[in-house]
């Protein structure tokens, strides 16, 4: 499958980086006080490009999708459940709209592949606030079951990316937080996590949406039997197009466009972690350009990051999804940004810096 992507730009910068580094060593707080957050200011400095940077009209972009695998019974809860909560999340009433909101996110819902019609009853032309129809022509109502054929062809695949990559050239801002919807979508990003790391599907498979112990067994030989289906789909795409769902391969050319906007990433849990392994595996250096939220409570996230070679910020068992952990973790960027841009200096506050020990006399 075709994988001509612009190159992404190494932000490696030794000079840039020991500027920006000294800046945050001589702040008025003992050298490497602030921990991770030091770390974090780093990153943003260099994905923007200056030792002051400001986050700009921050998006949340939500892209929701539906699972043909949900038939064989991989989760707690019907395909019903997706359209409805993208209505939940037009009308302000979900836990990433309320985290959106109270954070002062813009919030945007794209429809990649959900089974029901949002414009359904409306006149022709007409547009719904928050919301993006970005359905793939001939699978407008999700994926095929991919235990009995690929889930995409590879041109739907190549189609949901380029919806992904045009959706971001369209938002304004300089960071994009993923979220995501798609009752299903813990299988696909299982199965990903499989095949494009080698591990083996028992340890890449959780509960999902509350699963009990005996469901997430039949859930793993189910995942299992999709792998051993489509065993030539091993390159990236090949993968995400046998393997994915449409909300993840938009996801993915998002991600690709944002990091060669140098945009700031900010990658929720495991299924938007999936999105960010396979544009991985086209281009390592977009890792460059995120910033991962949480570790999920999910099962495979904890190896996801491991495979990766990242940490995440937070670590609050969460395994909801929607974008939620993102949006927590906005306010410790802000504070990154506001650490090298108004924090005093010693020099600038005339605090006295730490001195050397005083020698020791001989007696």
């Amino acid at each position: 499958m075709n994988t001509n992507f612009p190159q992404l730009t190494d932000l490696r910068n030794p000079a840039f980086t020991q500027a920006l580094q000294h800046k945050i060593d001589t702040k008025t707080k003992p050298l490497g006080s602030l921990g991770r957050l030091e770390a974090l200011a780093l990153q943003i400095g260099a994905i923007l490009g200056t030792d002051s940077p400001t986050l700009q009209d921050p998006q949340m972009v939500v892209f929701a999708g539906d699972h043909g695998l949900v038939r064989r019974g991989v989760s707690a809860f019907p395909s019903d459940v997706s359209w409805q909560m993208v209505e939940n999340f037009l009308a302000g009433g979900a836990a990433v709209s309320v985290f959106s909101r109270a954070n002062q996110i813009a919030l945007t819902v794209v429809d990649c592949g959900v089974k029901h019609d949002f414009l359904a009853g409306l006149p022709a032309g007409t547009q719904r606030p928050g919301l993006r129809v970005c359905k793939v022509p001939g699978a407008e109502h999700g994926t095929a079951d991919s235990s009995e054929q690929a889930a995409m062809t590879a041109l739907q695949c190549q189609q949901a990316l380029q919806n992904g990559i045009e959706l971001v050239k369209t938002l304004p801002g300089n960071a994009l937080l993923l979220g995501e919807m798609g009752i299903g979508n813990t299988s696909a990003a299982s199965l990903l996590l499989s095949r494009l790391t080698g591990l083996e599907i028992e340890v890449c498979t959780g509960a999902g949406t509350g699963l009990d112990a005996d469901a997430v067994q039949r859930k793993t030989a189910i995942l299992r039997e999709v792998l051993a289906r489509h065993p030539q789909a091993t390159a990236p795409l090949d993968a995400l197009a046998a393997l994915g769902g449409f909300e993840i391969a938009t996801m993915v050319g998002a991600v690709l466009q944002a990091a060669h906007e140098r945009r700031v990433i900010v990658v929720d849990g495991f299924i938007a972690s999936s999105a960010v392994l396979v544009a991985h595996a086209l281009q390592p250096l977009v890792l460059q350009r995120c910033v991962f939220a949480h570790r999920s409570g999910e099962r495979g996230h904890e190896f996801m990051l491991q495979y990766l070679g990242v940490q995440a910020l937070l670590d609050l068992g969460l395994r909801l999804g929607e974008g939620s952990g993102a949006a927590l973790a906005w306010p410790l960027l802000q504070a990154a940004c506001a650490m090298l841009c108004e924090m005093a200096s010693f020099e600038s506050a005339g605090v006295s810096e730490k001195t050397a020990a005083d020698p020791v006399i001989p007696g």
